[in-house]
């Protein structure tokens, strides 16, 4: 019996309602495939935490969260707490406390999902957005002087590093030598940015050379947003900084059909630390409460942390679930349905259950 300790925050908003959904998944999974075990602890750390104690988790939260195997991590955000606080309170002493320098966001049209792109079908979209999650323009460094005053100053200083830059760019031509297509797109606006940015474009090409059989280009990042709108088929694996994949994921989730499905990774490359999946759409306090929230995309983060874990026949399980239930058109009113939460991890428990393979 292989048994994984996982540490589920579920925080804020629609954050326990999804992590609700993908730990009755898991353990669904688990009962299929009969030996293996994921042992979930909860911790109730985030905005009420915050409201109680002054911070968003404990002073030894990362100490606390060490001993597990993966995090699976709900959303942050309240609207009666500063969104700084919330997420340098939470989720980025996380990513950068436990070096979590790949943030992996796969995108694919789901069949029975619509893209608000026209003409483009199931297969026309699949990309791997990989985000440098530990620097650049999230480095939080920077300050605010004379505040208040007519003359008020607040700088926010993007921090890249020759071995912060290298590794991503290593990891993103490795995972695009892994995908079927070899092609890598480099996302920078080294025309503007002339410093760090034209650092990424000359590692970028240093990095290629270790690569010979992925194809590469590059794309400045307003003009990307054109190209992943009006030519979507062009992409495969792209890899940008912190601030750019940050927002070209969040495109990608829409034009995929909702950010309801869209999932992330936040990996430690060298299994230092745990690695924390969650699914992007944020906390989504308009629809807390309201038993509406999509799973899909936690449920798809769930088939990523399980890969991490050499899960693999578990993951694919997982996502034919997933696949088959929207195909039937069990969907969340985000992607055009009428089912609730419950009603679409019911039927992926269901799917699970009843797969032959």
């Amino acid at each position: 019996m292989r048994t994984y300790k996982i540490a589920a925050i579920p925080a804020d908003g629609i954050g326990p309602e999804v992590i609700e959904a993908g730990s009755e998944v898991l353990s669904v999974l688990a009962q299929r495939a009969g030996d293996v075990r994921f042992e979930m602890t909860s911790f109730d750390w985030g905005s009420d935490y915050y409201k109680k104690t002054g911070v968003m988790m404990p002073e030894d939260g990362l100490e606390q969260l060490k001993p597990f195997d993966a995090i699976y991590f709900g959303a942050v955000g309240a609207p009666d707490v500063p969104d700084h606080i919330t997420l340098w309170g939470l989720r980025l002493p996380i990513c950068q406390g436990f070096d979590q320098y790949a943030n992996v966001r796969p995108t694919k049209i789901i069949p029975g999902v619509t893209s608000p792109l026209r003409g483009v079908e199931v297969g026309d979209l699949d990309w791997v957005i990989v985000r440098e999650n530990s620097e650049g323009e999230y480095s939080g460094h920077g300050g605010r002087a004379h505040k208040g005053m007519p003359e008020e100053v607040g700088t926010e200083v993007s921090i890249f590093t020759r071995v912060g830059v290298t590794r991503i760019m290593r990891y993103a031509f490795k995972l695009a030598q892994s995908r079927p297509r070899k092609f890598l797109t480099v996302v920078t606006k080294s025309n503007a940015q002339r410093f760090g940015m034209v650092m990424w474009d000359e590692i970028a090409a240093e990095v290629a050379q270790e690569f010979p059989d992925v194809t590469w280009d590059k794309m400045l990042v307003d003009a990307m947003t054109v190209r992943m709108v009006k030519n979507p088929q062009s992409l495969d694996t792209i890899v940008a900084t912190n601030l750019h994949a940050d927002i070209l994921s969040d495109l990608a989730g829409a034009l995929a059909g909702s950010l309801g499905v869209a999932p992330t990774a936040n990996i430690d490359p060298e299994r230092r630390f745990p690695s924390m999946f969650e699914p992007i759409h944020g906390s989504a306090f308009d629809i807390t409460g309201k038993g509406i929230a999509n799973p899909v995309a936690t449920f798809w983060t769930a088939s990523q942390m399980l890969d991490h874990l050499g899960e693999t026949e578990a993951s694919e399980r997982l996502m034919r679930a997933v696949e088959k239930v929207c195909a039937e058109g069990i969907l969340t009113p985000d992607v055009g349905g009428t089912a609730t939460t419950k009603e679409v991890t019911e039927a992926v428990c269901e799917a699970i259950r009843g797969e032959n393979i």
